[in-house]
């Protein structure tokens, strides 16, 4: 009898073995809306951090910001993302160094920006503004709802309240919690109840963005106590701050989504069900201006380097390649078919301009 036991056990453990090797791939794409690839590759820019013009209280900016060295710079604003994601992950778009990421539409803009990202590809035909219009395209959000292996495993939270329209939460059934939404699932949490409670008692500088702290909340609630294998987290304050001219605010904004990104990570890890199996890929819907200097706050068509973007990723099977530093060009409708490879999802790529990603070669 205890040899039988012993044989029994053996094998509950080979086969636990075989199944944590078999367990679906998790995905947790998130964006920070207009965030340019000189703040993440060199940190505050010194025609900007002392710039009257942008900023009211230079000195204290320049203090918690302001290093000599461009490496110290960035990880000042990043601390983050340039200890763990630079350690055991990879960062492309440093175009000092030869990696480039585009967007391939040609508008520069927010939803079309998304719309790339999330569909695959560019429509600079029906996607020209940023108007509450339906979009006409199957997000991969969509596509992977549709199948039987990750139907109702998929979720969306975004700052801007647009992003319902983006990922079609009608027609493609995907739980969006956007804009000013609340929770609404029948079994909230206390975390959910409070922040139903205190998101409309704090205002919003913005009529169509809320704080990411409630959108960021939100999804590390709802992954929590539903497990989505697919979450897509759009964070929006830095656009919104550049807007507005405020630097001070965009770097600040940056720094905190970076502590945001930070307790996601840690969270995913915390809990079994994403442990070591979960990829982050973070990217941006758009770059922004750089010269004239005031085109920093602007983006679009006639903006030089709107178009330049850039993307990082580590976790489950992401090769340590730290920040890339060979000649490449990478384009924002390869995100789609690196999640759907993941996923190991055939469908839906008819519609994809571009191969997945590499982020396993060395």
């Amino acid at each position: 009898m205890k040899k039988v036991f012993t044989m029994l056990t053996v094998l509950l453990v080979m086969t636990h073995g075989l199944i944590a090797q078999d367990e679906n791939t998790k995905v947790v794409l998130i964006t920070l809306d207009g965030l340019r690839w000189q703040e993440l590759f060199r940190g505050a820019d010194s025609l900007l951090v002392t710039n009257t013009d942008y900023v009211s209280d230079t000195t204290n900016l320049k203090e918690q910001f302001w290093r000599e060295d461009a490496g110290e710079r960035r990880e000042a604003l990043f601390p983050f993302l340039w200890s763990h994601g630079a350690k055991t992950g990879q960062l492309h778009g440093n175009r000092t160094l030869g990696s480039k990421m585009n967007l391939s539409n040609t508008l520069w803009f927010s939803y079309p920006g998304y719309n790339e990202i999330l569909s695959g590809a560019a429509d600079d035909v029906r996607i020209t503004s940023n108007d509450k219009t339906p979009n006409p395209n199957k997000t991969v959000l969509e596509i992977a709802n549709s199948t039987t292996k990750y139907r109702d495993k998929v979720a969306a939270f975004a700052s801007w309240d647009v992003f319902p329209y983006i990922i079609n939460e009608v027609r493609s059934g995907v739980p969006v919690n956007a804009g000013f939404d609340l929770a609404e699932d029948n079994d909230l949490t206390e975390r959910e109840k409070f922040l139903n409670q205190l998101q409309p008692k704090v205002p919003s500088p913005w009529a169509t963005v809320r704080l990411d702290a409630f959108t960021h909340y939100y999804a590390m609630e709802y992954m929590k106590k539903n497990h989505p294998e697919l979450v897509y987290i759009a964070y929006g304050e830095t656009d919104d701050f550049a807007h507005d001219g405020d630097y001070a605010a965009y770097l600040k904004a940056a720094y905190n989504t970076d502590s945001l990104l930070a307790e996601l990570w840690e969270g995913t890890q915390a809990d079994p069900f994403y442990k070591d199996n979960t990829i982050f890929l973070i990217t941006t819907d758009h770059g922004r201006g750089t010269q004239p200097l005031e085109t920093w706050k602007r983006h679009g068509t006639f903006v030089t380097g709107a178009g330049e973007v850039w993307l990082i990723a580590f976790g489950k099977g992401v090769a340590a390649k730290g920040e890339v530093s060979v000649d490449e060009q990478w384009y924002s409708h390869q995100v789609v078919p690196t999640i759907l490879k993941a996923l190991h999802l055939k469908g839906g790529m008819e519609q994809m301009q571009g191969k997945p990603l590499d982020l396993t070669q060395d």
